[in-house]
C-alpha cells in the first residue's frame, strides 16, 4: 500500500473524467486517486451500497458527507466519530457537517482495514462521490 496523505489529495480541484465502480456509481478522479493509493474501492463500494436508500430522503437526495474514521492516533477534526470496540473503522454519513450530538443517517462499522489516514471526508452531491476539494 502507498503512502497518502490528506495533502496529497488537496491538489484534487476538479476532475476530468467521471469514473464508475461496478454498481455504476459515480465518482472523480481525486476518489480513483485514493481508491487506488490506499486499496480501498471498498470504501467506493460501501458508499454506493447505501445510494438508494438515501436518495428517498429528500436531504440527502442531493447531498451527503462521508466520514470515515480509522482506530490509531492523531489529530482529528470528528473526534466524536470513533469505531466501537473490536472494530478498526466506521463509516458514517451526514446530511451536513457533523455534529456531536446529531445521529448520522448510516453507521456502518468496519472488521479491518489498513486505510492509512485516521480520518478522512467525503461528499457525494448530485449523485457523485467527490473528495471535498473537488466540490
Amino acid at each position: 500500500m502507498n503512502t497518502i496523505t490528506l495533502s496529497d489529495l488537496s491538489q484534487f480541484t476538479g476532475t476530468e473524467e467521471i469514473h464508475r465502480n461496478f454498481l455504476g456509481f459515480p465518482y472523480t478522479d481525486g476518489i480513483q486517486y485514493l481508491a487506488e493509493q490506499a486499496k480501498a474501492y471498498w470504501l467506493i463500494d460501501a458508499i454506493a451500497s447505501y445510494q438508494y436508500q438515501l436518495k428517498r430522503d429528500e436531504y440527502l437526495a442531493y447531498f451527503q458527507v462521508w466520514v470515515l474514521s480509522v482506530v490509531g492516533e492523531g489529530e482529528r477534526k470528528f473526534p466524536f466519530i470513533l469505531p466501537e470496540e473490536n472494530y478498526k473503522a466506521v463509516i458514517t454519513c451526514w446530511s451536513d457537517t457533523p455534529k456531536e450530538g446529531i445521529k448520522p443517517a448510516v453507521i456502518q462499522q468496519i472488521e479491518y482495514t489498513k486505510f492509512p489516514l485516521i480520518e478522512i471526508k467525503l461528499y457525494v452531491s448530485g449523485g457523485v462521490l467527490m473528495l471535498p476539494s473537488e466540490y
